[in-house]
């Protein structure tokens, strides 16, 4: 493996953990909004991480596979919103209940803090290998 191809697979990595953050915080941001431009309360936002195998035959045989990952697109949650009483609310139903976002703020921190640390060992990797070349550009020398 070369350089450069484990450099682009911990970039995808971060990218796609960094674009997973974002939506998280945008997640959690959102957690008390009641009325979105849908008409109802804010709806949770999931990010679906793709792989990439851009690599002919040829280069699989000759151990040159390149697995990149990416956000191949974001996926609105469409679980029930939360109801809560509050019968003096002015978006109250009929019944007294104002439907409130779907949004765990414990689960979305957990994934906040999995995305963290997965993006922390791309650096990792990414600085990992950039030592390596460094290494191996002081022995030819």
């Amino acid at each position: 493996m070369s350089f450069f191809s484990s450099s682009a697979m911990s970039g995808s990595g971060m990218s796609v953990h960094r674009q997973l953050m974002d939506l998280i915080s945008e997640n959690l941001a959102n957690v008390n909004t009641i009325k979105s431009k849908d008409g109802g309360p804010y709806r949770r936002k999931i990010g679906i991480i793709g792989q990439k195998q851009s690599n002919s035959f040829g280069q699989l045989l000759g151990g040159k596979m390149q697995n990149l990952v990416y956000v191949s697109g974001v996926q609105r949650d469409d679980s029930p919103p939360r109801m809560d009483y509050d019968p003096n609310h002015p978006l109250a139903d009929e019944r007294g209940y104002v439907s409130k976002p779907n949004i765990n703020v414990a689960l979305e921190m957990v994934r906040m803090m999995d995305a963290t640390r997965a993006y922390e060992a791309n650096v990792a990797v990414f600085n990992a290998s950039k030592t390596m070349a460094a290494k191996a550009l002081q022995i030819g020398a």
